[in-house]
Formats: C-alpha cells, structure tokens, sequence
C-alpha cells in the first residue's frame, strides 16, 4: 500500500494504491490522519486501490466522522471491486462517492 498526499492550503488529496486491510490499517491511518487538522476538504482517490478490507472501512468512516466536523470528505475513481465492497456494506450510501 501507499499513499501519495498533496496538500493545497486547506485541500487535502490523497492517492491510495494497493491494498487496506488489517496488515496495512495502522499505517494508512497514521498518514491520512497526519496534519489532518487544517483540512476542510479530503479528497481521497481510489484509481490504483486494489482492496479495502473491514479495517479499511473503520478508518474510512474515522475519516468521515472528523471531516463531518471541518468540511468534507469524498472518493473518486473506485475501481468496480471496491465499489462492489461499499455497495454490500451500505458505505455506498454514506459516502461520498464520484
């Protein structure tokens, strides 16, 4: 897994590649919630995300809890696996997904 960030003042952009799931969780974790603070948009993009397991969805809705309170999350370019996973989940109904 890795996870190419670009800040923009207050926008946050994340590329994620690989994998999330229990192996990878805590690492993830520590680099999308690093600096997290003055962000008020996150942009996270899925394009080269090849799985996201149940530890990967805890920390996407961590993600969505801390950005309900200072902007807004969203999610572009999942892959039809991934999608696949949000929609059995019903997390594609609380994301934001484009």
């Amino acid at each position: 897994m890795t996870i190419n960030k670009k800040l923009d003042g207050t926008k946050l952009y994340a590329e994620v590649s690989g994998r999330i799931d229990t192996v990878t969780v805590g690492e993830a974790e520590k680099i999308l919630k690093d600096g997290l603070d003055p962000v008020t948009e996150l942009t996270l993009d899925f394009k080269q995300l090849d799985y996201i397991s149940s530890a990967g969805l805890r920390l996407l809705l961590s993600l969505q809890k801390t950005m309900n309170k200072q902007g807004s999350m969203k999610i572009k370019n999942v892959n039809e696996t991934v999608m696949e996973i949000f929609e059995v989940t019903g997390f594609s109904e609380i994301l934001t997904i484009e």
